[in-house]
């Protein structure tokens, strides 16, 4: 599968810190979501690419689509690209939630649902359906954390880790990772700086 994808997390939401935050909507500061799209634009101009974004619904990603949507873009919104549900975690400080349900979930990251929620092996047969759709295509996304590096291991081939000791650390708020698979080469997913 061909496969150029360019992804970026969402900038910084307001009011998360010390949350477990999932499928809990938040929103960003305007001009973070504006300075986030500016730089979409700004990569897709360079690169003579699309002026087509896919979001999560979720207003921390929606809102840079829909700046971008005001520019003439067009905004496509995909509830596959919404972060891992944690259940009746989510939206919940982590120091509330008990220590060995964190302690169980991250012993068993792939198949364990958080709170209830969904499981890391959910999460995947999203990201897969949706880069299944993207073969072929020049794709700007804006999503989440847990999505872009669950997405990761899907184009490098490597299985889901069973425990959150060998999970990688998601790219940092507003900035942008590659993802790109050839049909007879393996993915390769790298920081860009913007």
């Amino acid at each position: 599968m061909d496969l150029s994808v360019r992804l970026w997390r969402h900038p910084r939401p307001e009011g998360a810190q010390g949350l477990c935050l999932g499928r809990t909507d938040l929103p960003v500061d305007p001009r973070r979501a504006r300075r986030l799209a500016h730089r979409i634009r700004l990569w897709a101009r360079r690169e003579a690419g699309p002026r087509e974004v896919w979001t999560s619904p979720l207003q921390r990603c929606r809102a840079v689509g829909e700046c971008l949507s005001s520019w003439g873009w067009r905004h496509h919104i995909d509830d596959r690209l919404r972060e891992l549900d944690f259940g009746d975690w989510d939206g919940r400080a982590w120091a509330e939630i008990p220590m060995d349900a964190i302690d169980a979930w991250c012993e068993d990251l792939r198949f364990h649902r958080p709170g209830g929620g969904e499981s890391l092996d959910g999460l995947a047969q999203r990201c897969a359906e949706f880069l299944a759709e993207c073969a072929g295509q020049r794709r700007y996304v804006v999503t989440h954390g847990g999505w872009i590096t669950t997405a990761w291991h899907l184009a490098q081939g490597r299985p889901l880790p069973a425990t959150a000791a060998r999970w990688p650390a998601a790219p940092a708020h507003g900035k942008a990772l590659e993802l790109a698979q050839r049909a007879a080469g393996a993915g390769v997913l790298g920081e860009k700086s913007q």
